[in-house]
């Protein structure tokens, strides 16, 4: 949830700035290079290694430029940035996760992309991803990778259950029943975290929101109906138990990526470490195939990704060089280089070249993306998600009804957007 600059935050932001952000005052001497700074969000471990060493190629490349290479947390990223900016400190690049573009382009912390060289390569990228880094006509993102959720699945179990990927989420409580009884494995574990509930919503041919009427949508019959489909795949033959704790997340990765569950909802991010799983050393098991589909026949779930973005409140000679550094990062060998090392999506069709094509992952993930929807450029969308990952555990486990959950999950979105009707 974003917040102000309070004292505190500020002290913390002065300090951070004094050591990594950009700008006139990042250091620069009269005849030196221009140093920028860039806020990496990418995993620690298995991501950023690749991204720092595409940075020294970009500074053998441009020797007038410097990039103080900063990973930072993508759980705390989103309110140090916030924070920073609004004390004109911010990191002259940022990493930004998709739903994030909107709000910081409203408020003007970021700079317009259209017509500048890191927009060069426009008509390169997917329409959707750019269409998804546009607020109020202008471009405030360059795609750097992008993601979708899908059914990932193990074939093996599958096969020995004489199975077939479903298509509709009852033939997913079917398929886990008899995963169960031929296994003995459950053939499936579901989240309580609110984004893996968008595809339910999605597969009603609802959202949480309808932007163009401005109207809360979280309470709906279809919303309802989204809802009661995701609460059912808790309980019954061969379906898990909907895990509450702090460690789900991990629990449920643990449990594919060793063949203890058939299949799962995930994004590409898990690629690399599904295959440091026992189940998955054969690449060749690790089945993809969109999510399935709700009662109007529609499937599909959220495009998420990231994005780079450069801050307005730098300086001209500093933009000139975040923009030349935004463009390098996103080219289509950079892009290459990403996918081959992290096995991360390209947004750029040129992109996509044999070697990449190579890694069944990113193949199978590629062949679930036309499903894939946009994030509404609405500003508030992504705080949306927080009273969801409050109450839908709250729901799971029995805490609260439905009914009583979906309406606090209302309430809560009449202070997130209060120019919506219910």
């Amino acid at each position: 949830m974003r917040r102000g600059i309070a004292a505190t935050a500020l002290v913390a932001s002065f300090a951070l700035a004094a050591t990594a952000c950009g700008g006139s005052d990042s250091g620069d001497s009269a005849d030196g290079p221009v140093t920028i700074t860039y806020w990496d969000t990418s995993n620690a471990t298995n991501e950023a290694p690749t991204y720092k060493a595409l940075v020294k190629e970009f500074e053998a490349a441009n020797k007038d430029i410097k990039v103080n290479f900063v990973n930072v947390p993508f759980d705390q990223a989103q309110n140090k940035f916030d924070t920073a900016a609004g004390a004109s400190g911010a990191p002259d690049v940022l990493r930004t996760d998709v739903g994030w573009t909107a709000a910081f382009a409203k408020k003007g912390f970021f700079l317009p992309l259209d017509g500048t060289e890191a927009l060069a390569d426009q008509d390169k990228f997917q329409s959707s991803l750019i269409e998804q880094a546009t607020y109020e006509g202008k471009v405030y993102g360059v795609p750097l990778v992008t993601d979708t959720l899908a059914l990932v699945y193990n074939k093996a179990l599958f096969e020995k259950a004489g199975v077939d990927v479903p298509k509709t989420w009852d033939d997913l409580k079917k398929a886990a029943a008899t995963i169960k009884e031929k296994t003995g494995v459950d053939g499936y574990q579901g989240s309580t975290a609110g984004y893996y509930g968008q595809p339910f919503l999605f597969g009603e041919g609802t959202d949480l929101v309808d932007t163009e009427g401005k109207k809360i949508t979280v309470t709906s019959a279809a919303a309802k109906k989204a809802y009661q489909t995701w609460l059912g795949l808790f309980d019954g033959k061969g379906l898990g138990k909907a895990d509450v704790t702090a460690d789900a997340y991990a629990h449920k990765q643990d449990a594919f990526v060793n063949g203890e569950v058939a299949a799962i909802i995930e994004g590409p991010w898990e690629i690399t470490n599904f295959y440091k799983g026992s189940a998955f050393k054969d690449k060749e098991n690790l089945g993809i195939a969109t999510v399935p589909a709700g009662s109007t026949g529609e499937a599909g779930a959220p495009t998420g990704g990231h994005n780079l973005s450069v801050y307005a409140g730098s300086d001209a000679a500093h933009q000139k060089a975040a923009l030349k550094f935004v463009n390098f990062m996103t080219s289509a060998k950079a892009q290459e280089t990403t996918a081959l090392k992290n096995s991360t999506l390209p947004t750029r069709d040129d992109a996509y070249t044999e070697k990449v094509k190579a890694d069944p992952g990113i193949t199978g993930y590629q062949t679930v993306l036309s499903s894939a929807r946009p994030r509404p450029a609405l500003p508030e969308y992504s705080s949306l998600l927080t009273p969801l990952d409050d109450e839908l555990p709250l729901i799971a486990s029995g805490k609260k009804s439905l009914d009583d959950g979906l309406g606090d999950i209302e309430t809560a979105f009449t202070k997130l957007v209060p120019d919506f009707s219910k």
